[in-house]
């Protein structure tokens, strides 16, 4: 480990569950964690691929499959950041049985965690006014552009829309007991992405780099559009609810 690089990570002595940790980007985020000192724990559903080298294996694994996110939430209750980001491509599948898929993990079982974590971030910050926890989620660049797969590209866009709706509540409700991060991430090399321009490992580098700040949107992408408009569609939608909570109230 380089003790120089995890002795001012604000990461150090940190809890880390990562959903997804067995595909690329999973395991590298695990890697660039641990050397910054994190404890890590891997969720995933496959036992028969998480053998992985050192380095890249996380300190304890949990199995779970979509569906069963209520089984997690004691498992979850002393991490202090949750990463969502395990997801399904159907590529060019549009039949009932992938849009089902899709929808379950990539926007349902999202959501669901979410809901989690925010009771259980709640529920920490009446005992103690601690550190609030965090949650991370991965959205990438499908929330806002084609992917060239219709169905990924909705579900993603569909958590995408009920983060920012969360993040939005939070800010009304002044709480401070949950941070959300929402990761938009560009085109990298995968399972879900063989043709991806940018490696798994360059990418889970950049997101801990942006995730020491306290921005909330963390990009990731050569994409200067998504640059330019991810921010601004954020700020449309805030400008939207609050017209509408406007509307409803008077």
């Amino acid at each position: 480990m380089n003790k120089s690089l995890s002795a001012k990570s604000r990461f150090k002595g940190l809890k880390i569950a990562i959903t997804g940790a067995n595909g690329s980007l999973g395991k590298f985020l695990i890697n660039k964690f641990k050397k910054n000192g994190a404890y890590i724990v891997g969720l995933t559903h496959s036992k028969k691929n998480n053998i992985q080298s050192d380095g890249f294996t996380p300190d304890d694994w949990i199995f779970w499959s979509c569906g069963e996110e209520k089984l997690l939430a004691s498992r979850l209750a002393n991490f202090d950041i949750l990463i969502l980001n395990h997801g399904f491509n159907p590529k060019a599948n549009i039949d009932s049985n992938a849009i089902n898929k899709a929808l379950e993990i990539n926007s349902t079982s999202h959501w669901k965690l979410i809901q989690i974590f925010e009771e259980l971030a709640i529920n920490k910050n009446a005992l103690n006014k601690s550190i609030p926890k965090e949650i991370w989620i991965n959205t990438s660049e499908a929330e806002m552009q084609i992917a060239f797969s219709p169905v990924y590209e909705i579900t993603k866009h569909l958590i995408g829309e009920l983060v920012s709706l969360k993040r939005i509540s939070l800010l009304s409700e002044k709480s401070n007991s949950l941070i959300i991060k929402k990761l938009i991430l560009g085109p990298f090399k995968s399972k879900l992405n063989p043709q991806g321009l940018l490696s798994p490992e360059y990418v889970a580098e950049k997101i801990i780099q942006k995730a020491e700040k306290k921005d909330y949107l963390i990009i990731v992408t050569p994409n200067p559009i998504t640059h330019l408009l991810m921010p601004l569609i954020e700020c449309i939608r805030i400008i939207y609810s609050k017209l509408i909570n406007k509307i409803y109230s008077t």
